[in-house]
């Protein structure tokens, strides 16, 4: 029996991005990856994000935001930064992780200001349905990313 491959999603608030990646992970490639999610500095899940994802069909409402440091000593795979600052902020893991960076808009940014809810939901429903077209790539995306030097 092959083990599962381990993935981190990491963000700067574990609360839109990485919560998806996780959730999208678990949902479509489940039978070959145990994902997880963090951030490096994490507040709670948006409300918008989990609304796109139960549009989706995908309920991520008992979802917590989590610090890269409540994972602890667990070693993954494959960590992925889904944004620029989680890439730059990334803490060190074993050699054997393979860091991946794959960046993908900021929702809550591209909502801000917008005062019609359903034209600020479309950056999250965007976002989603592109962080869904990686996942389904899985393991394929991975080899297809750069690799991250530390």
């Amino acid at each position: 029996m092959n083990e599962k491959i381990k993935i981190l999603f990491l963000c700067t608030g574990n609360s839109c991005r990485s919560q998806m990646a996780e959730a999208w992970t678990n949902k479509l490639k489940g039978d070959q990856f145990e994902a997880y999610s963090a951030g490096v500095a994490p507040k709670k899940i948006d409300p918008r994000a989990v609304k796109a994802m139960a549009e989706a069909g995908i309920d991520i409402s008992a979802q917590k935001s989590k610090d890269i440091d409540f994972l602890g000593e667990m070693e993954f795979d494959y960590v992925v930064t889904l944004c620029d600052n989680a890439r730059e902020s990334c803490p060190f893991f074993p050699a054997k992780t393979r860091l991946i960076h794959k960046g993908f808009d900021d929702p809550p940014k591209l909502a801000e200001g917008v005062n019609d809810e359903d034209k600020a939901m479309n950056p999250y429903r965007q976002v989603r349905d592109e962080i869904k077209a990686f996942v389904e790539e899985l393991p394929g995306a991975l080899a297809g990313e750069q690799e991250e030097k530390r």
